[in-house]
């Protein structure tokens, strides 16, 4: 071993003591006859002190290093004379006897501290050197100990742990997948899993009862903050089970994290029907943290003289407490907020509560005070309040108003770190119409069960079903989702008949689930967490990056190692394909 003790172990029991140690320099300190070095591994930071007096061959190798050197040491442990309470070695130093440099190192391109002088680009291109960092390694040291966590409370739940292919089939019905061609199979291509979805159901039917995997799924889609191309899904399946079980059982396993790992008694959980959370929030992942419920206003603002509202379908507003005093400039950076791209609003009408009880709006000309305090007594606005309201179409009003409520909730400091309020959403309806092609689809996927009351719906009434589905979100953020399954072939075949399958489609895409089914499928139902967003909502952090070792920039690309890339034309004719790709120039 090239170190008998870690950088961040050694304490004043440790006094006299000869040991080694091996890491990275951190920092080089010249003071007169003393050079001091910190010495970083993954565990901490331990100072190192060279003396020129006392041992001149040393001190004159040491002046030859440099930062991110990695070097190994051999000394004693002595009292530091000017200890460091911010680490929790800051009582003791190594006097240094002997000095081995394992490896050279070039000027690191950002530095390697807290607080980095680097950019995000600059930091993905170099990531190994930005995990020497203290806020991404500890990052990946809590997404380690959650994990942990996680499998033991499944485990101890009866749980088995069981992997599953990356190489399966293609489903077009959910996000675009990534392909893998087959080069033994000419003309013919795997995909990458978005979820192991349907190879659960069939351990389920395999009679596994109770199944979780910490696994790896693939989508190739549109990237954000909370999006990765590659991510890390808990996937659980479970069988002869309700949706009450499941809401139960991973109710407990959300109280367990947050006790813990915050040591917070989160309770039990809200539940809010998905109609209800588009209506009051027009989002189904709603930030409740603060109130500032949406209130629609159709009833006393429309039939009068202003004739935005009259053709609106949805007026709609919220109350901002305590903001009856904005300023002009500050309604006007607000109005400029809803009419920005982001959020696409025509406009935005404002009602100031005043103190002594009058109104001030920007639609005074068309509305009587009488008018202005019927809206905020429906709002519940006091004294110094300010109501905002939007209008329009009802689905774009609602996610307009969802972003200014967001926006709101930032600017008066209501979202707060270290805050967590987590709900379940209920109720979803199970299909979803599309204009563009006049057709269906899965709201969530094709093998979630309608409610019982609601099956002979499938074919009169489609659009009014409701599915047996479940999200959790945690501080606006969707954190996890499932269902309970569709478990009888034919329920299976009138479901893909809502979603206009012809039967030879079904069979091509989803036959070998089908079939299945034919062998005594029992009752099952499951739900998957997203682990990458789970871990950034614990610590605060509004972008999963932070928690993957090696993620992807906003456009899908890997620019460490990197990738994409072109391939070789020889991998290309190994494996039968042929590109026609253009440039601008038509060559």
């Amino acid at each position: 071993m090239l170190r008998t003790h870690t950088c961040g172990e050694l304490t004043l029991n440790n006094i006299q003591q000869t040991v080694t140690l091996s890491g990275w320099i951190q920092k080089i300190r010249h003071l007169g006859g003393m050079i001091f070095i910190d010495l970083r591994d993954r565990y901490g930071i331990t100072q190192l002190a060279f003396n020129h007096e006392e041992r001149p061959e040393i001190c004159e190798k040491a002046e030859k290093l440099g930062r991110e050197w990695v070097i190994s040491v051999t000394g004693i442990v002595i009292e530091r004379y000017s200890k460091n309470k911010n680490i929790p070695t800051g009582d003791i130093e190594i006097e240094v006897h002997e000095l081995e440099i394992l490896n050279e190192a070039e000027v690191p391109p950002f530095t390697i501290e807290d607080e980095s002088d680097g950019g995000d680009e600059l930091r993905m291109k170099y990531r190994y050197l930005d995990i020497r960092r203290n806020p991404v390694k500890n990052n990946l040291v809590f997404r380690h100990k959650l994990g942990l966590e996680i499998r033991k409370y499944l485990s101890n739940n009866g749980f088995l742990e069981i992997e599953t292919p990356f190489l399966v089939n293609s489903t077009p019905e959910g996000a675009r997948d990534f392909l893998v061609p087959s080069r033994m199979n000419p003309g013919e291509f795997y995909a990458l899993p978005q979820s192991p979805q349907t190879l659960k159901q069939l351990l389920m039917i395999a009679g596994c009862d109770r199944y979780f995997q910490i696994v790896r799924c693939f989508r190739d889609e549109d990237l954000r903050a909370d999006r990765q191309p590659e991510f890390t899904q808990i996937d659980c399946e479970m069988s002869f089970i309700e949706q009450e079980d499941i809401l139960n059982l991973f109710e407990g396993l959300v109280q367990h994290i947050f006790k813990t790992f915050k040591n917070l008694e989160i309770g039990k959980l809200e539940r809010l029907s998905w109609n209800d959370a588009m209506k009051y929030y027009g989002s189904d992942k709603p930030d409740v943290r603060f109130d500032m419920r949406f209130v629609e206003l159709n009833d006393v603002l429309q039939h009068k003289d202003f004739k935005v509202f009259n053709e609106a379908e949805l007026i709609v507003g919220i109350k901002a407490e305590g903001c009856g005093n904005y300023s002009r400039k500050q309604i006007d950076n607000i109005t400029d907020f809803v009419k920005s791209p982001r959020v696409g609003a025509a406009g935005m009408v404002y009602i100031l509560c005043n103190q002594d009880g009058s109104f001030k709006s920007s639609v005074d000309k068309f509305y009587s005070q009488d008018d202005l305090r019927k809206v905020a007594e429906k709002c519940e606005a006091k004294p110094g309040d300010m109501i905002l309201i939007l209008s329009g179409k009802k689905s774009t009003t609602r996610k307009q108003m969802c972003e200014l409520r967001l926006e709101m909730g930032n600017r008066l400091e209501l979202r707060k770190a270290g805050e967590y309020k987590a709900l379940w959403i209920v109720d979803f309806p199970l299909l979803e119409w599309d204009e563009e092609t006049q057709r269906f689809y899965a709201m969530h996927h094709p093998f979630t069960a309608p409610k019982p009351e609601h099956e002979s719906w499938l074919e009169s009434r489609p659009g009014d079903v409701l599915a047996n589905a479940y999200d959790l979100v945690i501080n606006g953020s969707e954190i996890g989702g499932g269902s309970i399954r569709i478990h009888r072939p034919e329920l299976q075949k009138q479901m893909f008949k809502a979603l206009n399958f012809s039967e030879e489609q079904a069979q091509n895409q989803f036959g070998f689930l089908i079939n299945a089914f034919k062998f005594g499928a029992p009752p099952h139902g499951g739900i998957a967490f997203g682990f990458d967003r789970l871990c950034a909502v614990l610590c605060d952090s509004d972008s999963i990056r932070d928690f993957i070792a090696f993620p992807k920039n906003n456009a899908g690309r890997d620019t460490m190692l990197p990738a994409p890339t072109p391939i070789d034309n020889k991998q290309l004719e190994e494996l039968n394909i042929k590109l026609n790709l253009q440039t601008e120039n038509g060559k």
